[in-house]
């Protein structure tokens, strides 16, 4: 096992890539941690209390385990981090993890960083447009290209607040998209909208209260500027051709 810490601190949290093994078989978790339990919203798990946020990376050979055996996968990966299942928050991608991006965007007293991993070149799509390739079977989904959001911020967000970041989170996604043309993977002419397995994590701080994030109020627009920005430059570093 090797850790990379990033030059990131954030009032006390602190950012690793850890590259380990499945099995034999390498693969690499962004470890986000915090000194304390934060308050979080999770697109695959809810609201939720957590010390880390990871996101883990794993190679073509092992998908086909994961989507069968994807408890199991879980279970052992946070073993091996040695992490408990209640204290993390858990996503999966496989983009390598080396190409992810941090932005940071603030305004006086507010802070907002996002972390983003990003792949559009096999699953990009048009939601409502382009017809479901997957059915959900015991909890269980196909997943390809991913774009994986995880929205930090020193604000002591509400619940409704939270749930309100993932729509400006989604906006600030397909900003991302048009600005770079990124077109359907099933329907090439159309614009795609996001992949259709992308996941977001919110992760509240303890400062200002803050009871809305739209676009109308400054911690809207910061965090909308960081999603997209960090969007930007993630697919650009994870998909080469786009910048030839």
């Amino acid at each position: 096992m090797f850790r990379k810490e990033l030059p990131w601190k954030f009032e006390g949290n602190k950012g690793e890539i850890i590259s380990h093994d499945f099995r034999d078989t390498p693969i690499k978790t962004l470890v986000i941690s915090f000194p304390l339990p934060r308050k979080i919203l999770s697109s695959r798990e809810g609201f939720k209390e957590v010390r880390v946020v990871c996101n883990n990376s794993n190679p073509s050979e092992l998908w086909d385990f994961i989507h069968q055996e994807w408890e199991v996968y879980l279970e052992e990966v946070l073993d091996d981090l040695r992490f408990s299942p209640s204290e993390v928050a858990f996503l999966s991608t496989g983009v390598d993890i080396d190409d992810f991006a941090l932005k940071l965007e603030e305004c006086e007293e507010l802070k907002v960083y996002a972390f983003v991993t990003a792949g559009v070149e096999s699953n990009a799509m048009r939601v409502g447009v382009d017809k479901a390739g997957s059915i959900e079977i015991d909890g269980r989904f196909e997943q390809i290209g991913t774009i994986n959001t995880v929205l930090l911020t020193n604000a002591s967000l509400s619940e409704s607040a939270m749930v309100r970041s993932i729509i400006t989170v989604t906006e600030a996604k397909v900003i991302a998209l048009q600005d770079l043309d990124i077109k359907s993977s099933y329907t090439p002419k159309l614009q795609a909208t996001g992949t259709g397995t992308d996941s977001v994590v919110i992760v509240s701080g303890n400062g200002p209260p803050i009871s809305y994030t739209g676009g109308h109020c400054k911690i809207g627009e910061l965090m909308a500027r960081a999603v997209t920005s960090a969007i930007k430059q993630s697919i650009l570093k994870h998909n080469k051709y786009l910048r030839r």
